[in-house]
């Protein structure tokens, strides 16, 4: 396989985007991305966009073809790529693999969501669809409920409490003001976070991400020609997906999340990289709990000592491994099909140096962690900077 780089970002403002459409927030980041590459007057072979409930939300399906059509990428192959709150992840997953086999050369992967449209109790709704359908959706299962149940077990197995949620929400609201792309530009206070309305016990709406319009892009070519374009490319070095059992009951381990252990044990394989080796993560946040979780799953913590991490300021942005520079899924937004694409947008400013006061020093390799469903369905990308 050839190894394949980033050579361009673009990114949406995340939040309530009254007068745009979801066609309107694709071809502004795309066109961000195309002109960051400066590849516009270059033929592209394949666009890929990550995307989750179009045809539920604004009636509209076949969203790949129409970018291609909006922006004139013809004759493009084109691909809407769906895997729930996974999709962009996926959609980045399946540009990497068309470049890297020789399919294509240079390639447009985006992702969007258009969700601020449709009352809360909807998109619930929707949402709780990627649970099992009688053993869980049937009996009124929604994602926030296993993410309290998660919690709940976490507290009574390893000794978390509210305040070390409180503690994730403060630090990626902190890093969400120093993000002009960020939904949510506004600081909060621990005692604030805890006294916020509860949503499912223990978690409360600080502990929760918003609902949110957005998008975001890339573009991808082979690494051997990514300096033609760019003075900085970032290399994809590895790449992991792995899923797990849809009912959580199931499970071996409610509070394990296996598949986002095997995607990262698979993506730094790939890297011939460690945990030890990466300097910046972005966490799949949609609760506070999860980032706590999949810090651990990832590798970077001892199971049971995420929330200890958090509390010695190890995550934090000037902190050992700052996780959510951007603000997370928590502050920055969460535009379902999105998200995976912007993660990596985010970690490609940071590796390029490209992030203003958010920027993490000295950056050189980032993990993103896009996690779907309630983690039966996992995609990790490990990056690192190309001198």
């Amino acid at each position: 396989m050839r190894d394949v780089a980033i050579i361009g970002c673009g990114m949406t403002k995340f939040g309530r985007l009254e007068g745009k459409d979801l066609m309107d927030i694709l071809v502004e980041a795309s066109l961000k991305a195309i002109e960051d590459a400066g590849v516009r007057d270059k033929e592209f072979d394949a666009v890929y966009v990550g995307n989750m409930m179009a045809g539920e939300l604004v009636h509209q399906t076949a969203i790949a073809s129409a970018l291609v059509d909006r922006i004139a990428l013809f004759p493009a192959a084109a691909d809407r790529v769906e895997n729930g709150p996974a999709s962009g992840a996926s959609a980045v997953k399946n540009g990497f693999l068309a470049v890297a086999s020789g399919l294509a050369d240079l390639v447009l992967v985006a992702g969007g969501e258009k969700m601020t449209s449709a009352d809360t109790d909807v998109i619930t709704d929707l949402v709780s669809t990627m649970t099992h359908p009688t053993a869980e959706y049937l009996h009124g299962v929604t994602l926030p409920a296993l993410a309290a149940m998660l919690t709940r077990l976490y507290m009574e197995r390893y000794g978390l409490t509210e305040r070390h949620l409180a503690m994730v929400a403060v630090k990626n609201h902190a890093n969400g003001l120093k993000n002009p792309y960020a939904h949510i530009q506004r600081a909060i206070t621990i005692e604030g976070a805890m006294g916020s309305q509860l949503i499912a016990d223990p978690i409360r709406l600080y502990y929760t991400c918003p609902i949110s319009d957005g998008a975001a892009a890339l573009v991808l070519c082979s690494a051997d020609e990514a300096k033609k374009y760019c003075d900085t490319p970032v290399r994809i070095a590895g790449v992991g997906q792995a899923t797990d059992v849809q009912s959580v009951h199931e499970r071996e381990d409610p509070a394990v999340l296996k598949s986002v252990r095997l995607a990262a044990r698979k993506a730094f394989e790939m890297a011939k990289l460690e945990p030890k080796d990466i300097d910046v993560v972005e966490l799949h946040d949609a609760f506070e709990i999860l980032e706590i979780v999949q810090s651990e799953d990832c590798g970077f913590f001892e199971k049971g000592k995420g929330h200890i991490a958090v509390e010695e300021g190890v995550t934090a942005l000037d902190g050992e491994l700052p996780i959510n520079p951007s603000g997370g899924l928590k502050a920055r937004g969460h535009p379902v099909g999105a998200t995976g694409v912007a993660q990596i947008v985010e970690l490609v400013w940071q590796l390029r140096g490209e992030a203003g006061e958010r920027q993490v020093k000295g950056a050189r390799r980032a993990l993103a962690c896009n996690f779907g469903g309630f983690g039966n369905n996992t995609v990790i990308h490990i990056l690192e900077r190309m001198d």
